[in-house]
């Protein structure tokens, strides 16, 4: 069941909503798809991923008064995702996840579809293998095309570091790449 889905049968089952009610399920409704992306992008797993959105945005609504406005409130509402994700990872049995093709985006079309397909699952298993730290810094840098400020408040650590984490990722995968021509 989406998060859209599971705001509108909260809302229906709400007798009198407050304010504060209707403005985080009209959130909801505006970043669920997002949150979920993200989420299945940093934990590899479908699931996994629905778990971590539910318990970031329980957390949220929770707070969902005493949350900062403006570019701190962005920061905070990606840290709390970015920070269940990384803890649902903690939480997981220590096994290696296999890649599920079904979730994977839709590779683009070019001369040979079976070329790009292969390529972008390629990129997903190098991804795999990087440290959760490097994979979370590189889905929000080139997949939610955030700055390294906001990937540092994310993320819960200094620009400095963020941008270190993007680098090694970056590098980690060039390695790799090379390596295997």
């Amino acid at each position: 069941m989406s998060l859209g889905v599971e705001a509108d049968r909260l809302k229906g089952a709400t007798a009198v909503m407050t304010a504060d009610d209707t403005s985080f399920v009209e959130f909801v409704r505006s970043r669920a798809d997002r949150f979920l992306d993200l989420a299945w992008l940093v934990t590899r797993d479908a699931e996994d991923a629905r778990d971590a959105v539910q318990d970031a945005l329980a957390g949220l609504y929770a707070r969902w008064a005493l949350l900062p406005t403006g570019d701190e409130f962005e920061a905070y509402v990606y840290r709390t995702v970015v920070n269940s994700c990384l803890g649902v990872i903690r939480r997981r049995p220590r096994s290696l996840p296999v890649a599920q093709p079904e979730g994977l985006p839709m590779a683009p079309v070019g001369a040979d579809p079976a070329q790009a397909v292969a390529a972008s699952d390629e990129v997903w298993r190098l991804c795999g293998a990087l440290s959760p730290d490097q994979r979370t810094a590189v889905v929000l840098r080139f997949y939610q095309d955030l700055s390294f400020a906001e990937i540092a408040a994310a993320l819960g650590c200094r620009e400095s570091t963020a941008r270190s984490h993007v680098h090694r990722a970056v590098l980690a995968l060039r390695a790799q790449v090379e390596g295997q021509r």
